[in-house]
Parts: structure tokens; C-alpha cells; sequence
């Protein structure tokens, strides 16, 4: 009887020890999930805009020596549509200008009616633009012709942005007149979104 309680003892141990096994270890750590970081949210350019801008004109001919250069500015308005990572919009210009053409004419004002389109980068835009173009003269009245250009837009706040344009213009046979007139703009400009 002894001997069969000190196998059933000796028995009882081993199961007992077998049972505890691995319980005095620490528990497996879990893995760590790392999350990239959710990407930067830009504005969205949908909405109207108006402002002004103001720049340098540099005027050159099919004539020699009838160019001129000078102070150009006026107002801008337009809409955009944001379409994700790019904006497309409508816009129109008025400029005035003090260019003296060599003294053979005034360069008094420009209109322009443009179509842009861009790309998002994070708060700015990067864009083309081109359209229709008007220039009116003191004394070679006026023409109409068409302008290619790019530009930046930079958004300071929700309503308010700057930005700058480079402007290429063509005016074949300006007025009738047989001569060939382009021009080159760069205008920092300022607008108000709504």
C-alpha cells in the first residue's frame, strides 16, 4: 500500500509540474501595427475668384525698331473646378497699360478671355493657360489675337491667394494694318475666393 501511494504521489507531482509548464514565462508581445500617415489634405479650388493684378509688358513689332515696354495691370475674375489633383477653370482680364510703342502708338489696354488648367501641389497650383486677346491702341485702334502663358497660384488663406503669370501675345496683321505685333507679360496678381 505504501509503495502504491508513493507512485500515485510521485504520479500526482509530474502532472502537477507538466500542468504549470510555461506559466512562469511572460506572455508572447503582440506586434506592432504601424500606420502610414494619412496624406495631406489640400483646398479645394471650386468657387469663384476676383482681384487684380499689376506687371511689366515688353512689345515688339514686325517693324524694326517699333517695340516699347512698360507698366501693364488691371482686374481678374473666373471660376474653377476642382477635379481632384487638377483644377480647370474660366477666367477674363482687363488690363491697362502705359506702353509707348516708339512713339508711333499707345498701348492702352488688353482683355483677355482664358481658359486654365492645372496641377495641385499642396497649397499652390501650378498651371497653362491660353486664350483670346484684345489690344487697343491710341492710334492704331485695335486687334484681336490669342495668348499662351503658365502661371502659379499659392493659397495663403481659405479666401485669399497670390500668385504670378507669364504671358506670351500674338497679334498678326494688327488692325489691318500689315504689321505683326506680339507681346510678353509677367504680372504678380492677388485674389479673393468666394
Amino acid at each position: 500500500m505504501l509503495k502504491k501511494l508513493s507512485i500515485t504521489t510521485v504520479a500526482s507531482l509530474l502532472a502537477g509540474t507538466a500542468a504549470f509548464a510555461g506559466s512562469m514565462q511572460l506572455p508572447a508581445e503582440e506586434p506592432t501595427v504601424a500606420y502610414a500617415a494619412a496624406p495631406a489634405a489640400t483646398p479645394d479650388w471650386t468657387g469663384g475668384y476676383f482681384g487684380a493684378q499689376i506687371g511689366y509688358a515688353d512689345v515688339g513689332t514686325s517693324v524694326a525698331g517699333l517695340e516699347g515696354d512698360g507698366v501693364i495691370g488691371g482686374i481678374v475674375a473666373g471660376y474653377d473646378f476642382d477635379m481632384g489633383n487638377w483644377v480647370v477653370g474660366v477666367g477674363i482680364d482687363y488690363d491697362w497699360a502705359d506702353v509707348d510703342i516708339a512713339g508711333a502708338a499707345q498701348l492702352e489696354n488688353v482683355l483677355r478671355v482664358k481658359a486654365r488648367g492645372g496641377y495641385k501641389m499642396g497649397n499652390g497650383l501650378l498651371y497653362a493657360t491660353g486664350g483670346y486677346a484684345n489690344a487697343s491702341t491710341d492710334t492704331l485702334g485695335d486687334s484681336d489675337g490669342y495668348f499662351i502663358g503658365a502661371g502659379y497660384e499659392h493659397r495663403l488663406t481659405s479666401a485669399f491667394n497670390i500668385g504670378a503669370e507669364v504671358l506670351y501675345h500674338d497679334f498678326s496683321d494688327f488692325n489691318g494694318s500689315g504689321i505683326d505685333v506680339d507681346a510678353t507679360t509677367i504680372q504678380l496678381r492677388a485674389t479673393y475666393r468666394f
